[in-house]
């Protein structure tokens, strides 16, 4: 931090050393920009390129899939690479396809790539497909709402606080109290 010349080393005879000086850091060359990158977690799974899995794969953290996979999926964040393939459902909140899809994707963020080939339905909140890529199925985009609330009318609070009297089918209906 500080630079202090010293002429003397405690003995009375001066120093022959000098003290270095301190050197500059060049700044590196700026790089060029890039596409701003999602943040991701720490928490990376990967499937390489040349491994075939045959399995349901479920968890919290992300997954990059370069092999061939045979069986579901249900992480937070898949990505696809060019070379990787599954032949199942998918379903997770982000998913980046540059390989192969064979099934149904159910995903809030769903991105189709050049080098995508989808067959199977998508539902999704959020749907990209980059000019190139191939996907024969059906699109369905989901509403918000109707996936993070019940499936109760919320405009009648009513028909949510009072459910319906139930009556097994092999008994009658309970009579009505007679009015004295």
């Amino acid at each position: 931090m500080f630079n202090k010349t010293k002429t003397d080393n405690g003995f009375g005879i001066p120093d022959p050393t000098p003290s270095p000086e301190p050197q500059r850091a060049e700044t590196p060359a700026p790089r060029p920009a890039a596409a701003p990158a999602a943040p991701r977690s720490s928490n990376l799974s990967t499937l390489s390129a040349g491994v075939k899995y045959e399995g349901n794969i479920s968890g919290g953290g992300d997954l990059q899939i370069d092999g061939s996979l045979k069986g579901d999926v249900r992480v937070a964040r898949v990505t696809i690479g060019e070379n990787g393939s599954v032949e199942g459902s998918v379903a997770a909140d982000v998913l980046e396809i540059r390989g192969r899809i064979s099934g149904s994707i159910v995903a809030k963020q769903v991105r189709l790539h050049a080098s995508a080939r989808v067959d199977g339905d998508i539902t999704q909140e959020q749907l990209s497909i980059e000019q190139g890529a191939w996907f024969q199925g059906r699109c369905t985009q989901a509403k918000r709402d109707a996936a993070v609330e019940p499936a109760v009318d919320r405009y009648k609070p009513e028909a949510a606080a009072k459910p319906a009297p139930m009556v097994a089918k092999d008994q009658p209906a309970p009579a009505k109290p007679a009015a004295a």
